[in-house]
């Protein structure tokens, strides 16, 4: 039975008070809080949440993207990105050509490669485990953050193997952690909508629990701004939650917007800064046991990303180099930022600029 909210101020009074006694929202508490327009009260909740967690830090971490192939199998709505085998501008690098991309790359500070790509059946397992291998060969130094859940899934079936023998291949290649990225929006009618062909709800969410068995932490992301509902968006940050008091191994929560190039998939338009910030706010109020959530300046855009630092948000990314899949979208925002860029859209919000690693043990505080 759908309730009716005749006294908006009165519930959101008595959202605010579960929220200072430390209680969990709940399903209709988060579409409420997306049908109310008092974004900057919403704001004020989150805040409150973030600096009980983090103070006012802001995290960010020297790390390089990395796409090893563009080639795959999956035909998303939402991508730009993928290509199929023999398509002009489609690719798949050899060992050596990584190599040779990261060495021109490369610096001494770099703390994280963050590898992802498309789902190509062209090239066995072991070419994306060798592909790892030979990177951590190289810089062994470097924490190796690869392949999404959904790519995982896709090597347990193009190898044979379960996920935990997939896991464990990768991780005694080098592999440190998973992205957070293929979770998309967790509901089926969603992923059949927008024909995402790559694991279902469910198998993600076990990538990631056996991930998080294996002790190998993670991330989360959400992908928002197309056809999904707002009680979707809650619902997907639910079964986040649910995972993350089974295993506690999320390590933060990345919201991104859908950028609009793929006008085949029937979107034109952006979404708005106002969606942007609460749904930044709302991920804090839900996500109650993951300790950051992540303002992506890729698709938020670095004036965006400064306000989200006091809408519950406590990671500003890293420093990329050269971002490709959201930029083939038509993301509008910088393909990287500088260490000082990152740190002077930290401060220009009056926040502490924390230099961290993939785990988030402080590595550079500057006051």
């Amino acid at each position: 039975m759908t309730t009716i909210i005749t006294n908006p101020d009165k519930r959101m009074a008595e959202i605010a008070d579960k929220v200072e006694q430390g209680e969990r929202l709940t399903l209709e508490d988060g579409v409420f809080l997306y049908e109310s327009d008092d974004l900057l009260g919403i704001g004020q909740l989150a805040n409150k949440v973030n600096l009980r967690k983090n103070g006012r830090n802001v995290y960010f971490i020297e790390n390089m993207s990395l796409y090893f192939t563009n080639v795959c199998e999956d035909r998303c709505a939402f991508c730009h990105f993928r290509r199929d085998e023999g398509e002009p501008g489609s690719y798949t690098l050899t060992p050596d050509e990584i190599l040779d991309y990261v060495s021109k790359h490369y610096h001494p500070k770099m703390r994280e490669f963050h590898i992802t790509g498309g789902h190509n059946p062209n090239v066995p397992f072991e070419y994306y485990v060798n592909s790892i291998r030979v990177l951590k060969e190289n810089y062994p130094d470097v924490t190796i953050k690869a392949y999404t859940g959904a790519e995982i899934d896709f090597f347990s079936r193009i190898s044979g193997l379960t996920y935990q023998e997939v896991l464990q291949k990768l991780r005694d290649a080098g592999l440190g952690t998973l992205p957070g990225g293929g979770a998309e929006i967790l509901t089926e009618r969603y992923r059949n909508k927008m024909n995402v062909e790559k694991a279902t709800s469910e198998q993600w969410l076990d990538v990631h629990r056996t991930a998080h068995k294996l002790g190998i932490r993670t991330h989360a992301t959400m992908l928002y701004g197309s056809i999904e509902t707002k009680e979707e968006r809650i619902r997907h940050m639910l079964q986040l939650r649910g995972l993350q008091d089974e295993t506690n191994g999320f390590m933060v929560f990345i919201p991104n917007s859908v950028q609009p190039a793929n006008t085949g998939m029937g979107i034109k338009r952006r979404t708005s800064a106002f969606d942007d910030l609460k749904t930044i706010a709302i991920s804090r109020l839900m996500l109650d046991n993951v300790q950051h959530v992540k303002a992506y300046f890729i698709n938020l855009g670095t004036q965006l990303a400064q306000l989200a630092f006091t809408f519950g948000a406590s990671d500003a990314h890293g420093t990329i180099v050269q971002e490709r899949i959201s930029h083939s979208a038509g993301a509008l925002s910088p393909e990287g930022l500088t260490r000082d860029e990152l740190v002077h859209m930290i401060k220009g919000a009056n926040r502490i600029p924390i230099e961290r690693d993939t785990f988030y043990n402080e590595i550079q505080v500057f006051h």
